[in-house]
């Protein structure tokens, strides 16, 4: 490992026409993603991929246009303007199905931009809080440029990135990305109550992060045996681990773990995961896979959406034909779900956007929403109005159901386009 003072300094090997692929969400190298931006000017068609990065404006800068491109399986707030005016690609892809592209030689990856722990006596620093795809992305990268940062913790799984395998580092002390607790809106802790009604006892629960899956944990207190095998999580399951709701006893795949791929949230989550061989982060290509997720049995899957029409059809990426998150992992858990034994899919959503003038339960998808979980896969959706059970329905049923948790303001209209435009007899 040659080592260097600065991400800077780092970076001088990179050429020009490389691709590199970035450590994402909480573990986002922000400090090289800066030193990227100067050394890119420098370059031509340097290209950047990535999941979901934080505090990413430095890439995004219109002067690195030509110089480095970015490549997203996944859009966030600093891509997204990029991908929708044409200077940025997405990929929508099963976020399971990202590492496979890397082992199998389908996406090149000639760099690894990562942010790790310090090395232990044996040299083995960690991925820490974000192992998702980027393991995958070490083992097949010709360089690996890590940012070895103190305060990211050393966590247990598929994290570890011995010394010998980093061709380049740095050191430097910078605090780690936090997301801090939000107090959830009235609408958020009315759909958060009703997501609870249907996680049972012994259930292993998939969430996402948000004020709405934090509702939903805060109404399981009185719950026992529950288990967690996730994509990621929050702070939000803290309090129960800490009471024995979350124990991980009736889990068939890393019984008494907590399973995830990435982590984030405060800094004491991050206290939380540091050494603690009671939460295993591994390869996405694991965790996300529907085969290894269904052994489990009860697993209740809970996704958010942006608009869902009256047959059950999801969109979770676009708004109309804007990009604005990602595929991700929602397919991927819905069809765990599925096949786990007495497992359950929910899709949790407010009733209404901007502001209550439009509504997210329509006769008909935006012209351009990308259907990202199909009709024929959902088994709730959860609205504040309450819960329409979507699985072994017919068309007329989902959408009667569906239209009773639609906001009050757009029910009749969404009565009578069901009947004009769906045929159906209401």
């Amino acid at each position: 490992m040659r080592l260097v003072d600065s991400a800077k300094a780092a970076l001088d090997e990179i050429k020009s026409g490389e691709f590199i692929w970035c450590h994402s969400m909480a573990a986002t190298p922000t400090q090289l993603l800066a030193g990227l931006a100067d050394h890119a000017l420098g370059c031509r068609d340097l290209t950047l991929m990535q999941l979901h990065l934080e505090h990413a404006e430095a890439v995004t800068a219109p002067a690195l246009d030509g110089h480095l491109r970015h490549r997203c399986f996944f859009a966030g707030k600093q891509t997204r303007e990029l991908i929708n005016q044409g200077r940025a690609d997405y990929i929508p892809l099963f976020l399971s199905e990202l590492p496979k592209l890397f082992r199998k030689g389908e996406q090149r990856v000639d760099t690894a931009l990562v942010q790790v722990s310090p090395p232990d006596h044996h040299g083995n620093c960690s991925l820490g809080i974000s192992v998702e795809a980027t393991a995958a992305a070490c083992e097949v990268a010709d360089r690996i440029i890590a940012h070895i940062n103190p305060n990211m913790p050393r966590t247990h799984g598929d994290s570890f990135l011995n010394v010998r395998q980093i061709h380049t580092a740095f050191e430097a002390d910078e605090p780690l990305i936090a997301v801090g607790d939000r107090k959830p809106s009235d609408v958020e802790n009315r759909i958060g109550a009703h997501v609870a009604s249907l996680v049972e006892d012994g259930a292993c629960l998939q969430m996402g992060i948000g004020a709405i899956p934090d509702a939903a944990l805060r109404c399981l207190g009185d719950r026992r045996q529950l288990g967690i095998h996730t994509e990621m999580f929050s702070d939000g399951v803290l309090p129960l681990i800490d009471s024995g709701v979350i124990d991980n006893s009736r889990k068939r795949i890393g019984r008494g773990r907590t399973v995830t791929s990435f982590a984030m949230g405060s800094g004491a989550l991050y206290d939380f995961v540091h050494d603690n061989p009671q939460v295993a982060f591994l390869d996405v290509e694991f965790v996300n896979n529907p085969t290894v997720i269904a052994k489990n049995p009860q697993v209740t899957s809970i996704n958010s959406a942006l608009q869902i029409d009256l047959t059950g059809q999801v969109c979770a990426d676009s708004i109309g034909h804007r990009i604005y998150s990602g595929v991700g992992g929602q397919v991927d858990f819905v069809l765990g779900a599925t096949y786990s034994e007495r497992g359950k899919s929910i899709i949790a959503l407010p009733s209404t956007a901007r502001g209550g003038e439009a509504t997210r339960l329509v006769s008909s998808l935006a012209a351009g929403a990308g259907v990202v979980t199909t009709r024929a896969q959902v088994d709730f959706v959860v609205t504040e109005y309450g819960v329409a059970q979507l699985r072994g329905r017919s068309l007329r049923e989902r959408a009667l159901d569906l239209i009773a948790i639609a906001h009050p303001a757009f029910r009749e209209a969404l009565a009578r386009e069901a009947r004009d435009v769906l045929k159906l007899s209401l």
